[in-house]
C-alpha cells in the first residue's frame, strides 16, 4: 500500500491500455473454453463499438449487460487464473509507455497511484499489481458457491467513480484539489472534475471540447510498449525516470525553469497558457496528409 500525500487516479481502458482489457482477454477465454466463438463475435461487437465510437451511457450499458450475461456460471477461481496467466502475452503489450512514465513520475513525487475502472475487479486488480499501482477502484461481481451469478453487485461507472474516489480520499487523507485524474472518455467527467489536476488522455470529441473550454491538459498517449523488469533497466532508463520525476515536481510547483527533455509532452504542455495548449492540441488531432 502506498502512503502518499496526494494521489493520481487513472482510468484503465484506452487510458493506460490501448484497448479494452476485456477485449484483450477474449482469446485466452476462448482457448480455455469459457466462451464460444459466437460469444466472441457478439461481445466483440459490443466492445469494438464502444472502443471505436465515442463512449456514451447507452453504449456502456449495452457492454455491461452483454458481459454480465456472459460470465454467469463461470468459476471465479478459474477466471482469476486465466487473467493472471494472460497478463504477459495479452495485456502488457497494450500498456502505453506514456502512462508508465506518468505512473513512475507520480510515484517519484510521493503520490499514490489508483486505478479506477468500470471493469471487474478480477481483471483490474492483477493489472494494477503489474503496473505497481497502490489502490484499485473497480466493479465487483456477485458469487454463489464459488461461481459468478451474472449480477454486478457494484458497478463503478460514471458518477460512481467520483463517489469511490472521494471515499478513498477521505480514508487516506488526500485533498482532492491536490490530486490528479486521467481519462479518455466524457463518461468520466465526474472523475476528472473531482480533482484539481484533470488530464484528458486521447479524449473523445465531447471530452476534448470540454477540456479545451476549461483549459485542462490534453495528453496524447500513442506508444504501447512491453513492460520491462525494473532490475533490467539500463542506466539511461534510470536517468530518464529521474528526469520525469523532476519534471512533474516542477509542474506541481509552477516553477520557472523548463522541464528536462525526458519529461512527457503532456507534462510540458501543462506549463503553457491554456490558449496555447488548445491551439497545439487542436492541430495535433488532425490526421497526417502525407
Amino acid at each position: 500500500m502506498g502512503s502518499g500525500s496526494a494521489a493520481a487516479f487513472f482510468d484503465l481502458d484506452k487510458t493506460i491500455l490501448a484497448k479494452s482489457a476485456t477485449l484483450a482477454l477474449f482469446r485466452p477465454l476462448l482457448d480455455a473454453g469459457l466462451i464460444s466463438r459466437t460469444d466472441v463475435a457478439r461481445s466483440a461487437h459490443a466492445q469494438l463499438t464502444y472502443h471505436f465510437l465515442d463512449a456514451d451511457h447507452d453504449r456502456s450499458e449495452r457492454v455491461r449487460a452483454r458481459l454480465s450475461s456472459l460470465i454467469e456460471g463461470w468459476e471465479a477461481s478459474r477466471f482469476s487464473e486465466i487473467v493472471d496467466e494472460s497478463l504477459a502475452a495479452h495485456i502488457e503489450p497494450e500498456v502505453y509507455g506514456e502512462a508508465l512514465d506518468a505512473i513512475s513520475a507520480h510515484h517519484a513525487a510521493g503520490h499514490d497511484v489508483v486505478i479506477v475502472s468500470a471493469s471487474v475487479e478480477a481483471i483490474v486488480r492483477p493489472i494494477a499489481a503489474m503496473l505497481g499501482a497502490d489502490h484499485v477502484i473497480a466493479s465487483t461481481l456477485e458469487t454463489l458457491e464459488g461461481r459468478y451469478t451474472g449480477v454486478i453487485s457494484h458497478y463503478t461507472y460514471g458518477p460512481e467513480k467520483a463517489v469511490a474516489m472521494r471515499a478513498l480520499a477521505t480514508e487516506r487523507g488526500w485533498d482532492l484539489s491536490e490530486c490528479w485524474a486521467y481519462s479518455d472518455s466524457v463518461t468520466d467527467l465526474p472523475m476528472l472534475q473531482a480533482v484539481g489536476h484533470p488530464v484528458a488522455v486521447n479524449p473523445d470529441k465531447p471530452l476534448a471540447t470540454h477540456a479545451q473550454e476549461h483549459g485542462w491538459t490534453i495528453a496524447r498517449f500513442v506508444n504501447p510498449v512491453p513492460l520491462k523488469p525494473q532490475a533490467a533497466l539500463p542506466f539511461v532508463g534510470i536517468a530518464a525516470a529521474v528526469a520525469l520525476s523532476a519534471g512533474l515536481w516542477w509542474w506541481l510547483r509552477r516553477a520557472a525553469p523548463p522541464p528536462p527533455r525526458h519529461t512527457p509532452l503532456f507534462l510540458r504542455q501543462a506549463r503553457r497558457e491554456p490558449s496555447v495548449r488548445r491551439r497545439r492540441t487542436t492541430r495535433g488531432t488532425r490526421p497526417s496528409r502525407r
